[in-house]
């Protein structure tokens, strides 16, 4: 094995491709900042517990642990940003109104999410906290569209999902609520006939949650499923509660192309209210993932209403057309002060000036040399090549 090699599902990123994710991280942030979003950047390691504050057992499994030299407690690298500035807002911060804060940083995980992806992600996103209502959902999913359009995605998605669904069906039924992580289990891989052998496993479940729980995996498809799902679920206050906060973001932006997934438990643990994902020709998989999680800061001790969405630039980066090489301006080597001065003023104006090394010649992929600075007439003169 040689020196060189990395560990699986790591990868350097190259000139060209390091470029296109940074400049995407400068729009991205500044777009925030322009919402009223503040950036936070908090540390890459922190101890587990307060790391996985509120989170699930789904972050645990994929959070890499080492042992504090100094403490000897144990430690975390993060696997999601979110727990650690919902932290910041909820025990630092400490602010009565709302909130807006936004971050990017590198996170990694214990296993890559399937074969195609990598154990470490670039994630920026953007978090909402202090408010409970409609307004700040749909403030978010905005911002997701922006964000993709400005990455230039073309035609995205929007899945909606209710984890508030399955919860009322869960918690209408007693014999189900005990079998609930199951249920989730069973839900997650659209397992029907499991989901029907749980009557036999819990004798007490009543029929009319058996049917229910076997409906969700079909309640798939576009908006008009809220509709089908209202006729045929049964009618708890939980369940309608959840389909109209659906309903009112399909209502509330009737040009977004909205499909959505009643059987959705990915998070279930974590999130609290309309969930989304965003998909787009070009990822194999969700590219924006995002939505309400009241209940995470309750661990901080100070429960504050929140949403908010991630994703991962290098992932985002990677669906893109190539970029375009930059123009740059060839310069000879060189410590003659009208050069060094002619080199400084055309970088000061913006401009790439790639000075030539002695006995090299310019070999580079991020850069096309189209103009050379060459001494004319005595003065420094910028020439197209």
């Amino acid at each position: 094995m040689g020196n060189w090699l990395l560990p699986e599902s790591l990868a350097d990123v190259l000139p060209a491709e390091a470029r296109r994710i940074e400049e995407l991280r400068r729009e991205l942030l500044d777009l925030y900042r322009t919402y009223g979003f503040e950036l936070v950047a908090p540390p890459l390691v922190e101890y587990i517990d307060s790391l996985l504050s509120g989170t699930g057992s789904d972050l645990d499994l994929r959070t890499c642990k080492l042992i504090d030299q100094l403490s000897g407690r144990t430690l975390g690298v993060r696997a999601d940003m979110t727990p650690q500035v919902t932290r910041i807002d909820a025990h630092l911060l400490n602010r009565a109104g709302v909130t807006r804060l936004c971050y990017c940083g590198n996170v990694l995980h214990t296993r890559p999410a399937d074969l195609l992806s990598s154990r470490e992600l670039l994630q920026i996103g953007a978090e909402i906290y202090g408010h409970a209502g409609f307004e700040a959902d749909l403030e978010v999913i905005q911002l997701v569209l922006e964000t993709v359009a400005i990455a230039g995605v073309r035609n995205p998605r929007l899945d909606l999902c209710h984890p508030g669904v399955l919860r009322a069906i869960l918690k209408s039924d007693p014999a189900a609520a005990e079998l609930s992580q199951d249920a989730i289990r069973l839900m997650r891989d659209k397992d029907v006939p499991g989901l029907g052998e749980l009557a036999a496993r819990a004798p007490g479940i009543r029929a009319e949650t058996l049917k229910a729980l076997q409906l969700l995996p079909s309640l798939y498809g576009g908006p008009e499923v809220l509709h089908e799902a209202r006729r045929e679920l049964p009618s708890l206050p939980g369940v309608a509660e959840a389909l109209d906060a659906l309903q009112a973001v399909v209502d509330a932006m009737p040009n977004v192309s909205f499909s959505v997934d009643l059987a959705d438990v990915g998070g279930y643990a974590y999130h609290s209210g309309v969930k989304f994902a965003l998909y787009a020709e070009g990822w194999h998989d969700a590219l924006v993932s995002g939505g309400r999680y009241d209940d995470v800061s309750r661990a901080f001790g100070r429960a504050r209403p929140a949403t908010g969405f991630s994703l991962d630039l290098r992932k985002l980066a990677a669906g893109l057309p190539p970029a375009e090489r930059a123009r740059a301006v060839r310069a000879p080597w060189g410590q003659a002060p009208a050069l060094t001065e002619a080199v400084r003023r055309l970088r000061r104006s913006g401009e790439i000036v790639v000075q030539v090394l002695p006995g090299h010649e310019q070999d580079q992929d991020e850069f096309v040399c189209d103009r050379e600075l060459a001494l004319q007439d005595g003065v420094w003169t910028v020439k197209t090549l």
